[in-house]
């Protein structure tokens, strides 16, 4: 076991018994994420390094300070992925950081998110006791959903030491199309495809222009291209590269919403500049005078959520509020996990 589970666990114990609260971190890519920062820090850099990586399994398992970029340079070496296209902030970013966040990039509406590829985890609780959860392979479902919890948890359940990680080959070829349409024909085009057999990777409208791509074989790439028609896009690559790593302009604000719909929903009038992503399940709004109670109570009519993605005050909280049922279940969890409420005090609610 290396010496850093053992100095985590001191932390930990001697935080519980004081009441201190401890703040997890990585590669401090993400601090902006969530609720404010409280707590002495608990750095998670020196817990780091690929434990298991068999290519021919299509699992990796990592520790926690591992760099995001560092993992996704050996998966390439065998022409795999994180199929999720977890965002990469900075160089710095860590898998730990990755699954606490829980965020995921263009391909997720196709591929799935991050808790669908987490096998297994390793939890260091409250009390400083190492936890198992899940394992190495799709089959052993034993404690499999409680990993699962851990994606998107921001880090209030413990500290997560080492996961387990589904990953795919990388695809044969790749295209992008490209259709200049309002906001209302984006959003039908988008349902209507997603209901044909097509190889859909990722969509986004933005600009007043609709950009598809599709992945797979040649053949089957090539026969959807000619189908969907389009304008064909050359430098693709830049352009989901900046929609997954947010450097593209529309990322370019001190206040940004992110909206989670049901792809069918109808476009919401809210005044202000929308990216649309995953055939219209995230919805990327940038408004600014609207307040956070009409935001949220419009998307939520709409049958969806919002979170305050971005912005200088968070005061109306970061997520949008849980139902009291769910907040009960929410609560019990850090309770069972954190007994004394140490981790990460205030980012998730």
């Amino acid at each position: 076991m290396p010496d850093t589970i053992e100095q985590f666990r001191d932390r930990i114990q001697a935080a519980t018994a004081a009441g201190t609260p401890l703040r997890i971190v990585g590669g401090a890519s993400k601090d902006w994420y969530g609720g404010p920062l409280q707590g002495d820090p608990l750095e998670t850099r020196a817990h780091s390094g690929i434990v298991d990586y068999e290519p021919t399994e299509l699992v990796v398992t990592v520790r926690c300070g591992t760099p995001l970029a560092q993992l996704e340079a050996q998966l390439r070496e065998h022409r795999q992925m994180l199929a999720f296209e977890p965002p990469r902030f900075d160089p710095a970013s860590t898998i730990g950081g990755v699954v606490a966040s829980g965020l995921s990039g263009p391909r997720r509406a196709t591929a799935g998110a991050i808790r669908d590829f987490l096998l297994g985890a390793q939890l260091m609780d409250g009390k400083g006791e190492l936890l198992n959860f899940g394992g190495q392979v799709m089959k052993n479902v034993a404690g499999y959903d409680v990993a699962r919890l851990l994606a998107g948890s921001m880090g209030v359940l413990g500290l997560i030491t080492q996961v387990s990680l589904k990953v795919l080959p990388l695809p044969l070829v790749e295209t992008t199309l490209r259709f200049e349409l309002d906001e209302i024909a984006a959003l039908a085009r988008m349902n209507a495809w997603g209901g044909q057999p097509l190889p859909l990777s990722a969509t986004c409208w933005v600009d007043g222009a609709l950009t598809v791509r599709l992945s797979g074989s040649e053949p089957a790439v090539a026969a959807a291209a000619r189908k969907l028609g389009g304008e064909p896009v050359k430098d693709d690559r830049a352009f989901w590269t900046s929609l997954r790593d947010q450097t593209h302009a529309f990322f370019d604000t001190d206040t940004l919403w992110r909206l989670a719909l049901p792809p069918a929903a109808s476009a919401l009038i809210l005044g202000g500049t929308q990216l649309i992503e995953w055939g219209g399940a995230q919805r990327w709004l940038k408004v600014p005078r609207a307040g956070a109670a009409d935001i949220r109570r419009s998307v939520a009519a709409a049958g969806g959520h919002a979170t305050l993605y971005r912005a200088a005050d968070k005061s109306a909280g970061a997520f949008q509020p849980q139902a009291p049922a769910i907040a009960r279940i929410q609560e019990r969890l850090q309770a069972a996990f954190d007994p004394a409420g140490i981790f990460n005090r205030g980012r998730l609610y």
